[in-house]
């Protein structure tokens, strides 16, 4: 059994090292799991959010040793860490102690007249063991979030968190632990590809998997020829387009947070950003300035962290090495041949303009600190190029006149719309998060995250006090009544006379 080595990309030092899962214990976790969820799912949801709030206070107790973890195993500014980190996870938190029991809780619905006499209801079932295989580039919230989705609706969870960022993984095992869930609820499996490959062959009963394309397909692949259910939430390449009527230094503010938070490595990164020509070389002017005034550097303040992952430096210097052979401008950046002899995980932001489709870096996710701003004429010409591209996560507006901005979302192929902000729909418990195309498959966070991991399962309920039923054997003679019945309820307009009285000489056929 190996070691996964957690090292801090922004000083290059080992902080600790986390002891690999054995491929041959997952078979067991498999089974733990399954034992777990057999007393689990029978907890009355009021006592499963028990838990959940022992969480959510656990993690308010310990936030500075929460956003130490995080801050130095992923490379984050503190303030990232706690805010994009922890307050959605505890605002998720929150969000599921209050409007769990009633998402999940049996509900009445409607019963057509042809059944008359009868009652109907939906109840929401758990799946049993879901798997979580979650990314470096948040690994606690894009973790812990739809765990406790999986959770709350009495599923037990198998956790393969990134063995990029094993640390926060470690982390979230101990936090889980402490808030006491039950033994075989939560299981953190540490490891590679190699393992989570291994837990998709052994069956679990649902898989959510955010990350790449390439592996996102690999593990529908799999899950498919098992017959078992997937959301998956793949790449980005988010357009973000600014009218001439927009409150330009906003959008200017927003562009440069929406492409550099996180250093860029946000599946919801604005990566394209499109500037009606009219107030094109002011908005250049301006995203100059706010880029002017950021800090990067190693301190508690410092607004630009550094890259987590080295393969994802090395992708994002050859989409800017592919743009500037192609003729990119750098508006500002440094980038030059010898950015690829430095291995240093902190990369200067860099503003490009002059960029054509025809270049990686307006195709292809780059997922690093760079911003491609390219002007647009009219609304048309924006939609088009927004929806020019095999991605659809999230995408953002900027218009003083919301009814256009409304109407420009309407018209973007995409999971998500910002209008007049950027990426932060995520942030919201209430909505759903998901994309389009090649951005994924289904949804989570909001009622349909809560529901996506049961399994509705619908009653229909007789007091059985009638002997037999119309549509009943023996069928001799009905068939001029029920045709009647069918003429008197669905024609242009309902006839009663005639329904009642088609309705009684059936009843009268089945006795």
């Amino acid at each position: 059994m190996g070691t996964l080595m957690a090292i801090n990309p922004a000083t290059g030092k080992v902080i600790d090292e986390v002891e690999e899962t054995s491929l041959e214990m997952v078979p067991e976790m498999m089974a733990q799991a399954r034992e777990a969820f057999e007393g689990w799912k029978t907890l009355p949801i009021r006592e499963r959010l028990h838990y959940f709030k022992r969480l959510r206070l656990l993690l308010v107790q310990e936030l500075d040793h929460c956003v130490e973890i995080i801050a130095s195993d992923a490379g984050k500014p503190k303030v990232e860490a706690i805010t994009a980190e922890l307050l959605t996870t505890v605002e998720s938190l929150r969000h599921l102690e209050k409007h769990g029991e009633d998402v999940l809780r049996t509900k009445k619905v409607k019963t057509p007249l042809a059944l008359l006499g009868k009652k109907s209801y939906i109840v929401h079932e758990p799946k049993g063991t879901v798997l979580i295989i979650s990314p470096w580039n948040y690994p606690f919230s894009l973790a812990v979030i739809p765990m406790l989705s999986a959770l709350v609706s009495g599923n037990c969870v198998i956790l393969k968190p990134s063995e990029i960022t094993p640390m926060i993984g470690k982390l979230i095992q101990s936090l889980f632990a402490k808030a006491g869930f039950p033994d075989g609820t939560v299981q953190v499996a540490h490891g590679s590809g190699e393992l989570g490959a291994r837990l998709v062959a052994a069956s679990p009963n649902y898989i959510l998997f955010t990350g790449s394309i390439k592996t996102g397909k690999k593990i529908q692949k799999a899950a498919a020829e098992q017959l078992i259910g997937t959301t998956l939430e793949l790449s980005g390449k988010d357009p973000m387009i600014v009218f001439d009527d927009a409150h330009l230094e906003r959008a200017a503010k927003g562009a440069v947070w929406g492409a550099l938070t996180n250093s860029g490595q946000v599946c919801m990164s604005v990566e394209r950003i499109y500037v009606q020509q009219s107030v094109y070389a002011p908005f250049i002017e301006l995203l100059k300035k706010e880029l002017n005034t950021l800090r990067q550097e190693i301190s508690d303040d410092t607004d630009l962290g550094v890259m987590t992952f080295a393969p994802q430096v090395a992708i994002v210097k050859e989409h800017l090495r592919d743009a500037m052979e192609k003729g990119a401008i750098q508006e500002v950046g440094s980038y030059d041949e010898s950015w690829h002899e430095n291995d240093s995980f902190r990369l200067e932001p860099v503003l490009l303009t002059n960029v054509t489709e025809d270049m990686k870096i307006m195709s292809e996710e780059t997922f690093g600190p760079v911003l491609c701003v390219v002007p647009f004429s009219s609304e048309d010409e924006a939609v088009r190029c927004a929806n020019d591209s095999e991605f659809g996560l999230n995408a953002s507006v900027f218009s003083k006149d919301i009814e256009k901005a409304k109407r420009v979302a309407a018209r973007l192929e995409t999971g998500a719309v910002c209008i007049n902000d950027v990426v932060v729909s995520f942030a919201n418990p209430h909505l759903p998060f998901g994309g389009v195309k090649n951005s994924g498959l289904g949804r989570y966070h909001g009622r349909a995250g809560i529901e996506l991991f049961t399994e509705p399962k619908a009653i229909l309920l007789d007091e059985g006090k009638k002997a037999t039923e119309v549509n009943w054997y023996p069928y001799a003679g009905k068939y001029p009544y029920f045709k009647q019945l069918i003429t008197a309820y669905y024609g242009k307009r309902i006839q009663w006379p005639s329904f009642l009285a088609a309705y009684r000489k059936l009843l009268k056929k089945s006795q």
